[in-house]
């Protein structure tokens, strides 16, 4: 029976989202998942969503057998046929990007630039793509030209749960204006961050606030990023992609040097640069 349904779907970190689309309609749903996505995982999440009189397609970006084209290269638009276990789904696999020097790997956060480009085709400079690995991506003329990929989401992560500043940091809220210093401080002297690192916790201790330990935190990581990633944004015009409150920390630090960006959601991205591979393959 033909079936006019298809999944869009996106491995991002540790997140899992997808996007049925039915009858004109765009249904989201959203797993925590490991480090590697697997089909099983793929399809718990959308079998409610299968007919098992029919074959839909499941464009999905983030699997590791999908391989990597090498910048420069246009934003992926297309996706190879993958085996699947399940008669019920036709697996497409979205490509990610590649750099040989200095070696890089863009996985899912690739189908976000295409997005992006989908929407803005005649802009040129430096995507910033927030998240547990954060990417710079020069943009030109329509192609990804070069990227950078930080962990500093990661960083964070394992620095509050693994580390001794785990209890320090442990807070709801997080001082804004803590983190600002923090990110000048870091920008300004990169080379001192590790050995700041120890004096939240000393200084949680003694009696400082929580939430101003986290907003050290993550300004120290930050700031040290963007000390790292000014190349890519000195000069340039520059877009976020991302979600919530981490995207905005990235523009008030970008803000803070000067530099005005613009701010774009990462699941509407996502989903633009998906529906722009199915328009492809239909």
């Amino acid at each position: 029976m033909q079936n006019d349904t298809w999944i869009a779907a996106a491995h991002m970190g540790t997140s899992l989202r997808v996007w049925v689309h039915a009858e004109g309609v765009v249904t989201p749903l959203l797993a925590q998942v490991g480090g590697t996505v697997t089909e099983a995982a793929l399809l718990e999440l959308i079998h409610s969503h299968l007919r098992p009189d029919a074959v839909t397609p499941v464009i999905c970006a983030g699997l590791d057998v999908a391989g990597f084209v090498p910048v420069p290269a246009p934003p992926p638009n297309t996706a190879v046929a993958v085996e699947s276990g399940d008669p019920r789904i036709a697996l497409l696999a979205v490509q990610g990007l590649s750099q040989q020097k200095p070696a890089d790997l863009m996985g899912a956060q690739a189908v976000q630039v295409a997005g992006f480009v989908d929407a803005f085709p005649d802009w040129d400079g430096v995507l910033c793509l927030t998240g547990p690995q954060s990417r710079w991506v020069h943009i030109s003329a329509g192609e990804v030209v070069s990227f950078q990929t930080y962990l500093t989401g990661e960083m964070f992560g394992l620095l509050g749960r693994q580390s001794v500043l785990g209890e320090a940091v442990q807070s709801a809220a997080q001082d804004e204006a803590a983190f600002a210093q923090a990110v000048s401080d870091a920008m300004s002297r990169p080379e001192r961050v590790a050995g700041a690192l120890y004096s939240l916790h000393a200084a949680v201790r003694a009696g400082a606030a929580r939430a101003d330990a986290r907003g050290r935190l993550s300004g120290m990581l930050i700031g040290t990023e963007l000390a790292a990633a000014r190349p890519y944004w000195l000069g340039q015009n520059v877009a976020l992609i991302g979600e919530g409150g981490q995207v905005a920390r990235y523009g008030a630090a970008l803000q803070a040097q000067g530099v005005p960006a613009q701010i774009h959601d990462g699941a509407e991205m996502t989903l633009r640069g998906l529906q722009q591979v199915r328009a492809k393959l239909v």
